[in-house]
């Protein structure tokens, strides 16, 4: 391999809805403001860390309720409860007007640096709801990846350690509190990508960070505990 290149992506970037899909919403206003229609604190999260790092950075602005660009086209989550009786060529047209290209431009970026015989790491910024089914969670940031990756496994534990290191108070758990091996855009980026070439790595951050206004404190920290991986 001639060098290492970092990406972000952040798929959960914002609630944005095209005018003409807002009807279909009309009773989904609590909704697409919830966890369910973005990831609150996520995008500036990973426009933060594209500046610091000056690594390229990509986005989906759209709500995940109209078309869920984190899900395999065969997962019962594709189309929320909002869409999913849509007719079938309008289906196909939200795929290919939303979901395709965000993707295909990440898969693009991929493919062209590991032709050019570079190592990529993924990092995928995300954030998940303090409360869940009535339950606090205890993690503040997860790391998501999947462990017989050899170099995920690498730079997962690494990047655990320099986090519980940079802010020792925090909770920093590995594969919490999702599965680093769920479906995802990660999973699916693994199946196209060798080992070797290729880690996809989710940071999932609690969002008390965002709505306590507490986003800077994670910034200090996942920044420095990136650019001291050995990548």
């Amino acid at each position: 391999m001639l060098g290492r290149r970092i990406l972000i992506t952040c798929e959960h970037a914002g609630n944005e809805l095209p005018e003409s899909y807002k009807y279909l919403f009309k009773r989904g206003k609590e909704a697409l403001e919830s966890h369910r229609g973005w990831d609150p604190g996520a995008a500036i999260l990973a426009s933060y860390l594209g500046v610091e790092l000056a690594v390229p950075v990509f986005m989906h602005p759209t709500s995940r309720l109209l078309v869920e660009v984190n899900r395999s086209l065969n997962h019962p989550q594709l189309f929320s409860e909002f869409t999913i009786d849509l007719e079938p060529s309008v289906k196909q047209f939200l795929l290919n007007k939303y979901y395709r290209p965000y993707r295909n431009a990440v898969t693009d970026w991929i493919k062209r640096e590991t032709e050019a015989k570079n190592e990529v790491a993924h990092f995928s910024i995300h954030s998940f709801t303090p409360v869940w089914e009535g339950k606090k969670r205890l993690t503040d940031i997860g790391i998501l990846f999947d462990p017989k990756r050899r170099l995920e496994n690498k730079i997962a534990l690494e990047l655990t350690e320099k986090l519980r290191e940079l802010a020792p108070l925090l909770t920093i758990d590995l594969n919490e509190p999702y599965k680093g091996t769920d479906d995802g855009f990660t999973t699916s980026l693994r199946k196209k990508f060798g080992v070797k070439s290729y880690s996809g790595i989710e940071i999932e951050v609690n969002q008390k960070f965002f709505f306590n206004k507490e986003l800077d404190f994670v910034k200090s920290v996942l920044s420095p505990a990136i650019k001291s991986l050995e990548i």
